[in-house]
């Protein structure tokens, strides 16, 4: 009877304990943890947060989407830093919006030159510090060289070898750019060309990937299998959202550019 009552002291305890946890919405920390229930300790939380999403991942029926990974990135900033590669694929998205707004257009603008870089033999310049550009007529630019004339060749050859299929005539230190005729044969050129360069920014997209991917999988023999399959499941979902948002950049140019 002694030994009974002994053993059934310190159950209300427990239950009070364990009551609390569930009614705060707790986890409970994995068994042979060393530090208190309620406390837990930065390895537990980690432990039990991707065990309970490979769960939610094994419990989805065939048929079914899986829920979506969101590791949080200061439980595994030991491993990898998530939100500098969620900046890196920014950075490819934004770099894709500036080739179209700079490069791909059937309106044309004085400020559609100005990204031009001009090598000289003082360096590489873009073409609006060294000239003041102006629009005479929708089909003519004009590029004034008089306060860097020396750097007047430069800028025709710069011009030139844009991409922009533009044939600037030098007339002494003024540069004329006869802008073509927006045909319908142009602006089919123009969406091929915002086609390339999707794929161009997906392929830098695939490379921060890959670089994450790697970084991660340095780690396979510190931490469990897991923890690495969370993590590349992570990235790529955060590739596919990426490569998502061109798609719909690129579908969006496309519609601009064929009318």
């Amino acid at each position: 009877m002694a030994l009974a009552l002994r053993c059934l002291r310190p159950l209300p305890s427990l239950l009070h304990r364990s009551s609390f946890a569930m009614a705060r919405g707790l986890p409970q920390a994995p068994r042979g943890c060393p530090a208190p229930l309620l406390e837990g300790c930065r390895q537990c939380v980690q432990h039990m947060l991707l065990s309970r999403q490979l769960a939610t991942k094994k419990a989805k029926g065939k048929g079914q989407s899986q829920a979506k990974v969101n590791i949080s990135a200061a439980l595994v900033e030991d491993i990898i830093n998530l939100e500098e590669t969620s900046g890196d694929m920014q950075a490819v998205i934004e770099a894709l919006k500036e080739d179209f707004n700079r490069n791909l257009s059937v309106r044309t603008s004085p400020g559609a030159l100005d990204h031009i870089t001009v090598v000289t033999k003082d360096g590489k310049f873009p073409l609006n510090q060294l000239g003041q550009i102006s629009q005479k007529s929708p089909q003519l630019l004009i590029v004034n060289m008089t306060s860097f004339p020396e750097s007047t060749a430069a800028a025709a050859k710069a011009i030139r070898e844009s991409g922009m299929n533009l044939n600037p005539e030098v007339d002494g230190t003024v540069i004329r750019v006869p802008v073509p005729k927006v045909t319908r044969e142009h602006r089919e050129s123009l969406a091929k060309l915002a086609k390339q360069s999707t794929n161009k920014s997906k392929e830098a997209l695939r490379k921060v990937r890959s670089k994450s991917i790697t970084q991660v999988k340095k780690f396979k023999n510190k931490v469990s299998e897991d923890t690495i399959w969370l993590l590349e499941k992570q990235i790529q979902q955060m590739a596919d959202e990426a490569a998502t948002e061109m798609d719909k950049l690129l579908a969006a140019k496309t519609k601009e550019l064929l009318g």
